[in-house]
Order: structure tokens, then sequence, then C-alpha cells
């Protein structure tokens, strides 16, 4: 077989395997948890196949490529801190980073020149087989970071169980999410999936692998919840449960007006109490434009008999705004979960005529973008270029930001395609003590430009996101990204704010040489 190496790369990737077999061979036992666990043969789990190469200088987005030196499968935490200790006591360290589903759009889970670590591969190696223990008396599940939420969904539904925040699509990892906050229409009732951990085992950029929680290692704890990475490599993370419902109630309401659309919005969500139930558990609201059949839209909700006059308000206004909004019920609620809907919608200033609803299982409408993925890939639609634009919007600005963006720039150039996202969430919702940065406001907003595209023109979208983001520093519009990229130290002090010393010290704290997620290129942009 021929190596699909650069020569000098190929000898680094040589030269990393054969330090660390000659480290393994004389090295003292590693302390993991107290324990004396003997450091693993790591040159059986490091591969510099062109294939696990290819494969690991690649992610969703299908913009950025930078390739690894080597790839680790671990099949164990201690693999992995084996790993980094063997980087971190090295004279000249190399890049770690950890790469679950790969479904990051900006190579965020990339090592160019280092070690990408396949937490996949511990999947099937747990004692269990799953990597997930549900604690039924004590209402949690322990899971390792290297799992899908689907996974997790599944298992805890078997014991009538499931965690109370999600992300939209299911397919991610659990180490993945919390790395950046994992948000979807419940977080203005549960907060973000971050808000919702009881205690994480982490392996630091020193190699410390450490049990963290607000309690006990609470540093750490706080620094690694929407850490993008930084400060450590989460392998197990303890989500709280509560009794799964049965269905939901679905449905979905179409208005012209953007002004009538944020309001309704912002009074639904200012019922948000966990306890609550006259709360709604899911809002999240999307734009409808120009973007051919209705099958392309997010899901084929709407009854196609009603395609025609849908079709006909976008071609006379441009832009519909739909909100979608979800309320739960089990046995017990089924038969007075539609009167309580019918209160919820009364007073809310919809277009007559233009609600949609539906009722369907709990399991099918959490894994609800499942079947639009399978269709796409049948159709080779799926993997192709995602320059996605990912934004937190202050409540004040939203409708600035209606005007300049979405009447302004999206439709002018009228190239938009996917999904375009706009819900609002509760910052009281959010533990300011978390790396995630959010704006100031108490209510802001959520704005996502999922767009796809072919190989050769995704770069329209990437002047269409530069655009959206000269718009907002022209006009003074706060914005922060949601899964950010930046290309220079400035932009990242800029983006974390008030935060950014804190953040600084904590990597110094728990990643001193600079290890841990080079493709964030935060402490490495030059």
């Amino acid at each position: 077989m021929v190596m699909s190496f650069q020569f000098p790369a190929y000898f680094t990737a040589i030269f990393i395997i054969t330090r660390v077999m000659s480290i393994m061979k004389i090295s003292k036992p590693l302390d993991v948890h107290h324990k004396d666990i003997r450091a693993v043969d790591l040159a059986t789990k490091l591969s510099v196949d062109p294939s696990a190469i290819e494969s690991a200088s690649r992610d969703f987005g299908g913009i950025v490529k930078a390739e690894p030196e080597a790839v680790l499968h671990p099949s164990a935490p201690q693999d992995i801190a084996a790993l980094i200790k063997f980087s971190y006591s090295s004279s000249v360290p190399f890049g770690i980073a950890a790469k679950g589903h790969g479904h990051s759009a900006r190579g965020q889970a990339m090592a160019e020149n280092g070690v990408v670590v396949d937490m996949r591969s511990m999947a099937n190696n747990r004692r269990n087989g799953t990597g997930i223990r549900v604690s039924i008396d004590r209402l949690y599940a322990d899971v390792g970071g290297e799992q899908l939420w689907i996974d997790v969904l599944n298992a805890t539904l078997e014991y009538g169980l499931a965690p109370v925040s999600w992300t939209d699509y299911l397919y991610l990892t659990v180490g993945g999410t919390l790395s950046n906050a994992g948000i979807s229409g419940q977080t203005f009732r549960y907060g973000p999936q971050i808000s919702n951990v009881l205690e994480m085992d982490v392996i630091t950029g020193k190699a410390d692998f450490l049990t963290c929680s607000p309690r006990m290692n609470s540093e750490l704890f706080y620094a690694v919840l929407g850490g993008l990475g930084q400060f450590g490599i989460i392998t197990r993370a303890r989500i709280p449960l509560q009794p799964a419902p049965k269905g939901v109630k679905w449905v979905r309401l179409l208005y012209d007006d953007f002004s009538s659309f944020t309001k309704d919005q912002e009074l639904l969500i200012s019922k948000n109490g966990r306890k609550d139930k006259s709360a709604l558990d899911y809002l999240e609201g999307s734009l409808l434009m120009d973007q051919g059949s209705p099958d392309n839209w997010r899901s084929s909700f709407f009854p196609h008999k009603d395609h025609p006059k849908i079709i006909s308000l976008i071609t006379k206004h441009g832009i519909i705004y739909c909100l979608e909004i979800v309320k739960h019920y089990d046995d017990r609620t089924k038969h007075t979960v539609d009167k309580e809907m019918k209160q919820v919608l009364q007073g809310l200033n919809y277009m007559p005529g233009f609600m949609f609803g539906k009722d369907v299982g709990y399991e099918e409408f959490l894994n609800r973008v499942r079947s639009g993925e399978l269709k796409l890939k049948s159709q080779g639609l799926w993997d192709v270029p995602h320059p996605w634009l990912n934004l937190f919007i202050p409540k004040s600005q939203i409708s600035d930001f209606n005007n300049g963006v979405f009447r302004g720039i999206v439709l002018e150039r009228n190239i938009t395609a996917g999904p375009v996202l706009v819900y609002p969430m509760n910052r009281q919702k959010w533990d300011d003590r978390m790396s995630a940065v959010i704006p100031d406001e108490e209510i802001f907003y959520t704005v996502g430009f999922l767009h796809s595209s072919g190989f050769d023109t995704w770069e329209a979208f990437e002047d269409q996101n530069k655009d959206i983001m000269r718009f907002c520093n022209k006009t003074g519009i706060l914005v922060k990204q949601y899964l950010p990229h930046y290309s220079t130290k400035e932009e990242w002090v800029h983006h974390f704010g008030s935060k950014w010393k804190v953040f600084q010290h904590r990597k110094y704290q728990f990643d001193p040489r600079m290890l841990l997620s080079p493709g964030q290129r935060i402490f490495n942009n030059n």
C-alpha cells in the first residue's frame, strides 16, 4: 500500500509512536483515581493508516482540512491520559484533539501535526458494553463522554426516564455538546445541557484524571462546561433524569409580522419554571423562505394540501416566520393536553388559519432530524460543505437584526439553503461560572444559519456570513458566536469579553503547555 504522507510528516508520526513505545516501557505507573494503573502500550492503539488520517482530517463542516500525524483509538480513559502525559512530558509537545462524531464545522476537533483521539472507539469497550449506567433510585445516568445522545435516550427510556435538555440532532457525543453548551428548544425552560450535569470525570492537559462537580474540583468543573475542549477531555458525565413523557402535542404557527412573532415567543418563554405545569416544554422559531419545494423544509410537518397557500404567503412576503411549540404528556395528562395547549394558544397573534398540529411519540419528536438526514444521505446531499453561522443576539437588538440581516442581506443575496432558526432563551437558566459566553441581557435569541452547499459554492455562503458579522459590528449589535471560530487572539479576547482573564487563567492552570483542542485556534492562532 502506498502511504499518502509527505516525507517529513510520515517520519514525525513514526517518531511519535516509537517515542511512546520507549516511554511506556520505562514509565512509572499512572495514578488514575488514586489507583495504580500501569501505562498501556499506546503503540498498539496509535494509527498512521491513511484512511484513519483522512477521517480525522475532516469534519461535518467540510470546509477545513488538517492532517494529524496519528490517530489514537483508545479502549479506556487511561489510554488518553497516557497519551497526554507523554506529550506533556516531552521536550517537543504535540497537540491533542478529542473527536467524537465529528460534527464540528470549522476544524475544531482537528490537530494538525498532532494526534486526534477517536473517542468513539471507547463506545464498545466499557464494562457493560454501552458506557451508559442508569441509576433508577437516584435518577441519574453515568454516561461515557464518547456516547451519542441517541444512545443515552434509548438507554434511559428502557427505565421510563430521560434527560430534560437536548440538542435538535441526537447523533452527537455527550463530551462534544458539553464542551460547547448543547442547546435547542428546551433551553428556555430547562437550560442548556451544560446546566444539567451533576459531575464529570475529566483528563486535564497535565494528564490529571479528576472527578469534578460544583463541590469537588469546582474550578475544573465550571471551566470544562462550555470550555471548547481547552481544559480537559470529558470521559464521563453524570446526567440528571426525570420520568419520560409518552408523547407530545406538536404545533406550528405562521406569522407574517416579525414583531408579533417575537412578542409571542417572549410571552411563551416567560413561563419557564421546571415545575410549572402551564409552561411549554419546547419552543423554537424558524424562517420559511423561497427554497423550492416544501419537501426541502426541516420536515414534512405541513400537510401537503396546505403547501400551495404557504408558498403563496412566502411569495407575497419574502419571509414567513414559523413558531414551533411542544407540550409533553403522559398517561395521566394525555386527556387534558389538548385543553392545555388551547389555553397556551389563546391571545397569540399568528395568522388565522395557519396553525398546524400533530401528536407524536416522545422519542419520535426528539429524533425528528434523523429522517431528514437519512433522506439526504440517500441523495448524496449530507456529506457536503456546511458553512454554518450560529449567533446569540440580545433581545433589544433582534428587530434590527431582522431588518438588516433577514430582510436585508439574506433576501438580497437569495442564496440561503437550509434551516434558519431564531428563538429566545432565558439567561437565568445559564450559570455564569461556566466558560460558555452569552449576551448580557436577560432574554437573548439564538440565530442559526444551517447552510448546506456544493463543494464549489460554499464560499458564497462564507461571504454572506462575513457580511452578517460586518453588519453587526457596524451597527453595534452585541452578537456572540455559538460554536465560535476566530482567527486572531484579539477576536477571541473580544468574544470572551469579561470572561477572558478567567478563561486564560484556567488554561494556564489545567493545560499550561497548550496541548488540548488546537483546532479551536484560541491559544495557537499565530
